[in-house]
């Protein structure tokens, strides 16, 4: 342990918030999360911390103070090794302008490893980044975020070898730490075109019904 050292950051909020106010009234602050869910929450698309500010504290046990400059006062968030407080509060992260593409094989035969590694080699290629991954025995679909360039571009190389399908104006919206209500809530209203579920994170990818 490196007992007495820690490091703050400062921002304009209170701290880790359970969801960006931009895309959510309610906000909660986090008082306190483990390395672990501060990592979670940033590669689901929190913004707030990097992922790579968090590991050096944690290989070395330093706590990360995350605190707001318009209060200087106020508790904010610790983020340390401690995990017990990680399920107290749900968070959630929404990533908007989504596009669903789905990959078949152009004669219908399952989808393989071989399939895969050419789908992400293409994807590397053209440089968007898969924020969900759905996979079945005759296709794998990916969400990603539509950069008009960048997508077009890549549909139009997996079109040489496989057939394509393509939805978009889609939201994904990842909650941590979920209950029945928090998702009832969040997809009240909405067409739900794939859901994931595991024991803490599930993940929504929807659009408003017409």
């Amino acid at each position: 342990m490196y007992a007495g050292e820690s490091v703050t950051i400062w921002k304009d909020v209170l701290g880790v918030l359970n969801a960006d106010p931009k895309w959510f009234s309610e906000t909660q602050l986090l008082p306190h999360i483990s390395y672990k869910e501060a990592v979670e929450l940033a590669y689901y698309g929190a913004t707030i911390i990097h992922p790579k500010t968090i590991k050096p504290l944690q290989n070395k046990t330093i706590p990360l103070y995350v605190k707001s400059f318009l209060n200087p006062s106020a508790a904010g968030t610790v983020i340390d090794d401690n995990r017990e407080d990680d399920a107290t509060i749900p968070s959630f992260i929404f990533k908007i302008n989504q596009v669903f593409i789905s990959i078949l094989p152009k004669d219908f035969s399952f989808i393989v490893e071989n399939n895969i590694s050419h789908i992400f080699e293409l994807i590397f290629k053209h440089k968007v980044k898969v924020n969900m991954m759905q996979h079945s025995a005759i296709s794998f679909s990916v969400s990603v975020d539509y950069d008009v360039k960048k997508v077009d571009a890549l549909i139009t190389a997996l079109n040489a070898f496989y057939e394509v399908q393509s939805e978009p104006e889609l939201e994904l919206v990842t909650v941590r730490h979920y209950d029945d209500a928090t998702i009832q809530k969040v997809t009240e209203g909405k067409e739900i075109y794939v859901e994931q579920k595991t024991a803490n994170t599930a993940r929504i990818l929807m659009k408003d019904r017409n």
